[in-house]
């Protein structure tokens, strides 16, 4: 058997745990020699030596291109790590040599990206200048892909099944409770005496049943005594979601922040529905890779973000 010493040893190096990372992510051979700015001969010769090292076949061609055999997916799946974290490092000795800069890339659910995230952003503006950053918002599952794949440093959310061996998630953070947004002018934002009953009328826009927010509203409908709501458009999309509600009748359950943001104020294209159902999904905390340690730049963002301070001289 091969160990971690045989491996350096028979010369495994930097350039092959990149080629294996890139062609995990890409599937094709010309595609990955193009993200590292080698030609595709060279590409091939690397991935030969690889093989070689390893005495075990790493890849498959296919007619659109390679497909890793089980060996090769868990060299790709550790050579990404090394390479993300040789990434971190570099962006983390620049940071340190020149202050407090560099750029953050944060993922975020709806809520916590209007009233944590958002709000940090603004702080970070002052107390960290020469910082930029990128802001992602999608649902949990999604961000924990892009966490997985080195695409975001953290992120605001919970924890996605099936990642638990992956991420870590510390917190929580705060819960996030629902409420019931409609396009203002909808005949339920007008009615004197509301009821949980009158909802059941219109068409609801919500993710697909897998999604945390669809299972909570499901669960907390079924035990006020209601089935599912009426769903015939579904999408975690909050785009597609608000366009929809503008549109049409349907009401959309969403984040209080949310709510509160686009919901509230005499020009507001929608309305917040004034019946509170209960419903509130399980707290968020921070997400991030296993093991990865955030450079000083994010861990003073992540503090701005958890600790939900507006003073740049708290952060």
């Amino acid at each position: 058997m091969i160990g971690s010493a045989d491996f350096l040893r028979r010369g495994l190096k930097l350039s092959h745990l990149r080629l294996m990372s890139a062609l995990a992510e890409t599937g094709q051979i010309s595609l990955a020699a193009g993200q590292m700015g080698i030609a595709q001969p060279a590409a091939s010769r690397l991935l030969a030596e690889v093989e070689r090292i390893a005495g075990q076949p790493l890849h498959l061609r296919t007619g659109r291109g390679v497909t890793l055999t089980p060996m090769g997916q868990a060299l790709a799946q550790r050579a990404a790590r090394v390479v993300h974290e040789i990434r971190d490092a570099a962006r983390e000795i620049t940071e340190i040599g020149a202050g407090t800069t560099g750029h953050i890339r944060i993922g975020s659910v709806t809520g916590p990206a209007l009233d944590r995230v958002l709000p940090a952003l603004r702080t970070a503006r002052l107390a960290l200048p020469a910082l930029t950053t990128e802001v992602v918002v999608a649902t949990s599952d999604i961000l924990g892909q892009h966490l997985v794949q080195g695409r975001l440093d953290f992120a605001i959310g919970r924890m996605p099944p099936g990642l638990e061996d992956k991420l870590t998630l510390s917190g929580p953070i705060d819960s996030e409770p629902v409420r019931l947004l409609v396009r203002r002018g909808h005949r339920l934002a007008r009615m004197a005496n509301l009821t949980v009953q009158d909802l059941m009328d219109f068409d609801w826009v919500m993710p697909g049943p897998e999604a945390i927010l669809t299972r909570f509203v499901i669960a907390r409908l079924a035990a006020l005594g209601l089935p599912p709501p009426p769903q015939r458009f579904a999408t975690a999309s909050f785009l597609l979601t608000l366009a929809m509600v503008q549109q049409s009748n349907a009401i959309a359950p969403l984040a209080r922040a949310v709510c509160d943001q686009f919901g509230t104020g005499p020009d507001a294209p929608y309305a917040v529905l004034p019946l509170d159902l209960g419903i509130v999904v399980e707290p968020f905390g921070l997400l991030t890779r296993s093991g990865t340690i955030l450079t000083p730049a994010a861990q003073r963002l992540v503090s701005m973000i958890t600790s939900g301070s507006s003073d740049a001289s708290s952060a």
